[in-house]
């Protein structure tokens, strides 16, 4: 079972104006949607003793400051909810693990960028995505995530569980100082 549970939020980007309205329609979506189905899923699969349930939560859920904090909180609790119910669904013969993708110029994300950028055009919107990726020459693609999915709901991944497959060409994994050349400096 494919968990793909998710909405984009208007939050503002101060947590002293945050509406908890917002933040609680969200949390009712992406979390309790998440283990929603993830109980519906259990359910089907525990009798059977075998299965793999996999969520979809994002870049934003493994480090701060990558968005909105009611959308990155949310997607950070994805990741625990994934840890969490692995421990207890294992012994069951079912796994449950997660994937956090980096941005992808998807409707989902595009509509996003049109409330951030709103005075430019669709194509400029892609290449702000694009540019936001550190693996040079490469953009995340709806395909590297499909892949990721198929590779852990297979049996190449039959050990595999309570994991965060982060899909990110390595933006969570560090960060570059980019200090100026040696022979720039005076």
């Amino acid at each position: 079972m494919y968990n793909n549970a998710g909405i984009a939020c208007r939050s503002p980007q101060s947590i002293v104006d945050l509406d908890l309205a917002v933040f609680d329609r969200v949390m009712d979506i992406n979390v309790r949607g998440v283990v929603a189905g993830i109980k519906h899923a259990a359910r089907v699969m525990i009798p059977r003793g075998s299965g793999s349930i996999l969520c979809t939560a994002s870049v934003t859920g493994v480090m701060g400051g990558a968005a909105q904090h009611t959308y990155s909180i949310s997607k950070f609790a994805v990741v625990g909810i994934v840890k969490s119910l692995a421990s207890e669904l294992c012994g069951y013969g079912i796994r449950v693990n997660c994937i956090s993708p980096f941005a992808i110029p998807t409707p989902f994300v595009m509509g996003e960028m049109s409330q951030i950028y709103p005075h430019v055009d669709a194509q400029r919107h892609v290449e702000i995505v694009h540019n936001a990726g550190v693996l040079k020459g490469v953009n995340c693609e709806p395909n590297d995530v499909a892949n990721a999915a198929l590779f852990l709901a297979s049996d190449n991944a039959k050990y595999v569980n309570g994991h965060n497959l982060i899909v990110d060409g390595g933006f969570t994994s560090f960060k570059n100082l980019d200090f100026p050349a040696p022979d720039q400096v005076q």
